[in-house]
């Protein structure tokens, strides 16, 4: 049965609240309820869908007070900040108290909550993207420098000469991009795999970002010590099967790609398993696989103009760039000193880019939450924000 107030006089007593219903007229025979002693005289009932006046007059309600949702007795329409409309109806939804703001973010939000979160902790997030960037620049060393002495064959075509048949020049072509593909594939699962590796450490990272709260490397990696071996094993299937997939066929591969790109910040923010990584990771994609491709390949592109602007000094004085200047010349290998200046130049631009893609991984997955499960209401609660007294 639904409450109609509380004693006479006090604050609150003809309003609705949240803890309160609204009053409802009494069933047909039971008489009608008798007023309290000393009260006035109850007015005649109203027509239906009347709302009486307030008797003390237009008065603002108390800080804090929420309307009532409607109930089958009529009321005012619901008022709460969880509504979507509600939620984004101010430029900081429920507030910033951190990187972000806590509503639905567009694609600038995102970016500049990554750049945001870069600039105020970037001892933190620099270091560990200059140690993934020196072990994906070391690792690609060793693979290109004896991957690269099979190359040669591709410099064997343009040897043949004229007097070579047709079958020779083929064996030694598909020879060349077969070794080819066996460069590529290694280096493009090794940066899959760290790039997963890095989103799940930014997650605890970021998970404090967002509250605006302090972040260390010891703090991060509390968080994500006790989930390391299934970060590992994520970031594993997860570079094998996108990379396998984006060289053989291109379309499961960009499946793939998206729809398990949030498996990794799932699995620390939310201290799930393996599977259940994946699992929140598909279903936080739906429904939104087309805006998730769009970041993420806007990311990827500003990360290769950035990884092109800073190596390039690096390139100016190899035979890689020469070849570029002069493309009828016969192909060159590169030597180890061609490789090393690279690899120097993939640490800088690393150190950098790295963070940047994983940054906005792990804000597309907060904000693929705060859109379809509030979590912005949660964040806010965390970070003790209260919501502007306009809602």
């Amino acid at each position: 049965m639904t409450e109609t107030g509380g004693a006479p006089g006090e604050e609150g007593a003809d309003t609705p609240t949240p803890s309160r219903g609204f009053a409802q007229a009494p069933a047909p025979g039971s008489g009608e309820a008798k007023p309290p002693e000393g009260h006035d005289q109850s007015p005649p009932t109203p027509p239906t869908g009347w709302q009486a006046p307030d008797p003390r007059g237009a008065q603002p309600p108390p800080p804090g007070w929420q309307q009532q949702a409607p109930t089958p007795y009529g009321g005012p329409p619901p008022q709460y900040p969880q509504f979507p409309q509600q939620r984004a109806s101010g430029p900081h939804g429920l507030g910033k108290p951190g990187v972000i703001a806590l509503r639905p973010l567009n694609i600038g939000d995102i970016l500049d909550g990554a750049i945001t979160a870069i600039r105020r902790n970037p001892l933190l997030i620099l270091g560990v993207g200059a140690v993934l960037a020196v072990l994906s620049a070391g690792i690609s060393f060793l693979v290109q420098k004896y991957l690269y002495a099979d190359l040669e064959k591709l410099t064997s075509v343009a040897e043949l000469g004229p007097g070579a048949t047709d079958s020779q020049a083929q064996d030694a072509l598909f020879s060349a991009f077969g070794d080819v593909f066996l460069l590529v594939l290694p280096s493009a699962a090794l940066t899959t795999l760290l790039t997963t590796l890095l989103n799940g450490f930014l997650a605890a990272v970021m998970g404090r970002a967002a509250l605006g709260r302090e972040v260390t490397f010891s703090i991060a990696w509390a968080e994500v010590r006790p989930r390391l071996l299934p970060l590992l094993g994520v970031g594993l299937v997860y570079s094998v099967v996108a990379t396998i997939g984006l060289m053989l066929c291109v379309v499961p591969g960009v499946v793939a790609y998206v729809f398990w790109a949030l498996a990794s910040p799932a699995l620390i923010l939310e201290r799930g398993t393996f599977k259940q990584a994946f699992s929140r990771s598909v279903k936080l994609v739906s429904r939104a696989f087309w805006r998730v491709l769009g970041i993420l390949a806007l990311a990827w592109v500003i990360q290769y103009l950035f990884n092109t602007i800073i190596q390039l000094p690096f390139t100016l004085g190899t035979s890689v760039f020469q070849q570029v200047l002069n493309p009828s010349a016969a192909p060159v290998v590169p030597g180890t000193g061609d490789l090393l200046l690279q690899g120097v130049g993939q640490i800088v631009s690393g150190t950098i880019a790295m963070p940047f893609v994983a940054l906005v991984t792990v804000i597309i997955y907060l904000d693929q939450r705060m859109r379809r499960e509030g979590m912005d209401i949660e964040l806010a609660r965390a970070a003790g924000v209260t919501p502007p007294q306009a809602w």
